[in-house]
């Protein structure tokens, strides 16, 4: 089993360390030996290798991986290339066209913006083919707190985008006040119009960014 990027490793040090943490390890590994789970294995960190802890500067949290064979590539939305675009992420490519003027690529791919310092970040990391939300109680919460909430310990500001309710419910992880936490309904079909569409996340954060001297670039597709 893969293990926490290195420059994750201080920042997640008693995670690292703590017996459930390392619980939860053996149960992935049971699960990706017992049957078909997204993301592949090789992929299961990617959202921490691509933005490093000191390079986070905005933190989009949504549910878990796209339960269809081949979509998944570890970063939250993102689909991996030559695959066709999920609805959940065309509607966030929707918001992004309305609320930036950013026309919707042709591809799905958003590792751009995990590069450029967006934290692409699930509740839970791994789902079983076929079955979305299966893995909710797997442990994942173990690491999910434990990002936030080193995140919520660092001085520099970090901008919040949490979409649905599984990651509106990590809103009281989130404390020091010079954060922005922004919130909205979950952009799948059956719940954007609720609330995510219209609810400008992409220019509000940008622009929380900029006060803090941060340029964050909202243009999507392969770097």
């Amino acid at each position: 089993m893969q293990t926490l990027p290195l420059t994750w490793r201080t920042a997640l040090a008693p995670l690292i360390s703590n017996s459930d943490f390392s619980a939860l390890m053996r149960r992935v590994e049971a699960a990706y030996r017992a049957g078909t789970v997204c993301p592949p294995r090789g992929q299961l960190f990617r959202a921490l290798e691509l933005t490093p802890f000191l390079e986070v500067h905005a933190v989009i949290l949504g549910q878990d991986p796209y339960h269809t064979p081949g979509t998944a590539d570890g970063l939250a939305f993102s689909a991996a290339p030559g695959v066709g675009i999920p609805p959940s992420l065309r509607n966030i490519f929707r918001e992004l066209s309305a609320d930036c003027g950013i026309p919707a690529p042709a591809s799905g791919d958003l590792s751009r913006w995990a590069k450029n310092g967006v934290l692409l970040l699930n509740t839970a990391l791994t789902v079983e083919t076929g079955r979305p939300n299966s893995h909710r109680d797997l442990g994942w919460s173990l690491l999910t707190d434990a990002v936030l909430d080193a995140l919520n310990a660092r001085a520099e500001p970090v901008a919040f985008l949490l979409w649905g309710n599984s990651a509106r419910e990590k809103k009281t992880r989130i404390t020091a006040p010079r954060h922005l936490v922004l919130e909205a309904a979950h952009p799948s079909p059956l719940s954007a119009s609720r609330g995510f569409f219209g609810c400008r996340h992409f220019s509000a954060a940008a622009a929380f960014l900029r006060r803090q001297g941060v340029l964050l670039d909202w243009t999507p597709g392969a770097p």
